[in-house]
């Protein structure tokens, strides 16, 4: 069983208790609320280990709540899946602005849920003592070194960048224009393409420990990290 605390914010019932039910049989504790204020009263004598925020939101909305939180020293390091509608989508980079870790798009399975939030709570405790790792694979935030096996691997400063973010984001297919956002950032100009290159680059320093595979190209999309 999990004993992890997950403080879901989502204003339609049904979604609420459909949530609720499938985490709580996952066996999370699930504390509810309808909307920010009211969540933002629970986070002032509950810290979760991770929160479900629905975009749309009566008064203050999600990517606000997340905005507030953020600023707070208590709660900016909790986790955070967005819950969306398709309508929504084109709104997702902004969403990341505000600091949250992930999204899901409305309607969504309970298995792609716990899995997600699975992966972000690895993170986290990841994240804690400044590193980020995958089954052996492991890549030092602070000292900017990776490891396999406990082997130092060498590795160039945007490739470092682009493995930090594919790690810390896994299981989720990212376009070329999104990981340029979210990797060289927006105020800097370089061309999609050189994306490519620095996914073969990547690639090719991890493929002598078969590491290679969790970068995937996803036809069509872009690419996505994962262990699956």
């Amino acid at each position: 069983m999990s004993n992890k605390h997950v403080l879901v914010v989502e204003d339609d019932v049904d979604i609420r208790e459909m949530l609720a039910f499938s985490l709580e049989k996952a066996g999370y504790a699930v504390v509810q609320t309808e909307d920010a204020e009211l969540a933002l009263e629970k986070l002032g004598t509950l810290l979760p280990d991770i929160m479900l925020v629905d975009w749309m939101l009566p008064g203050m909305n999600g990517p606000d709540f997340v905005r507030r939180i953020r600023r707070d020293d208590l709660t900016k390091n909790i986790p955070v899946i967005m819950l969306t509608a398709r309508s929504e989508e084109a709104d997702v980079l902004k969403g990341f602005d505000t600091g949250v870790d992930d999204f899901l798009t409305k309607p969504f399975s309970p298995k792609e849920l716990l899995a997600r939030m699975k992966s972000l709570l690895r993170r986290s405790s990841n994240d804690e003592d400044g590193s980020l790792q995958v089954k052996d694979m492991m890549l030092d935030l602070q000292a900017h070194r990776l490891s396999v096996a406990g082997k130092s691997v060498e590795i160039g400063p945007t490739e470092f960048k682009l493995l930090e973010f594919f790690m810390q984001h896994p299981d989720r297919v990212y376009s070329r224009e999104q990981l340029l956002d979210m990797v060289w950032g927006r105020n800097v100009y370089v061309e999609e393409r050189t994306v490519d290159v620095h996914i073969l680059r990547l690639r090719k320093l991890l493929s002598p420990y078969g590491y290679d595979k969790l970068v995937q190209t996803v036809r069509g999309s872009g690419y996505r990290f994962s262990d699956q």
